[in-house]
């Protein structure tokens, strides 16, 4: 049996053992003990703050999936906004170019003249079209006064 081998006197036991050996061996295996707890409780922690970190990440992540798709709803809004502004602006030309055409022949048949806006190119620069002047009927039934007073 296990009795029966004789041990080397460095293995710790107290059977003819040096008391300070074995005092030494002790409080190594303690110490290691306590590096080895130190150690799980660090690896905890290190484990604790990665999974607080991930999980604030992903609210972050969510925050911001939120934040573009509130973007691209509010873009794809703006440009169904400009298309009618787009299509908008060209009514408006159109119908300048028709009432000066009207305002052409005028000048012609009674001889006044008549000062004629011109045209902006909408495409040049679009954000500085002047506000157009809605035509409205009452503009025709009071005389000129509605269009150049």
């Amino acid at each position: 049996n296990m009795s029966s081998i004789p041990r080397p006197a460095s293995s710790g036991s107290s059977e003819g053992g040096d008391p300070a050996m074995d005092e030494r061996k002790r409080k190594r295996m303690e110490s290691n003990r306590q590096s080895a707890r130190r150690s799980r409780m660090r690896k905890q922690k290190q484990l604790e703050d990665l999974t607080d970190e991930a999980s604030r990440l992903q609210v972050a992540n969510e925050r911001m999936v939120q934040s573009i798709k509130a973007k691209e709803e509010a873009y794809v809004e703006m440009e169904a906004a400009n298309d009618i502004l787009r299509a908008q602006t060209t009514e408006l030309a159109d119908r300048l170019r028709f009432l000066n055409s009207i305002l052409e022949i005028a000048e012609e048949v009674s001889g006044l003249s008549v000062e004629i806006p011109q045209i902006p190119d909408p495409l040049l620069k679009p954000w500085q079209i002047p506000h157009p002047i809605m035509a409205s009927p009452d503009m025709f039934l009071h005389g000129n006064q509605g269009l150049f007073a």
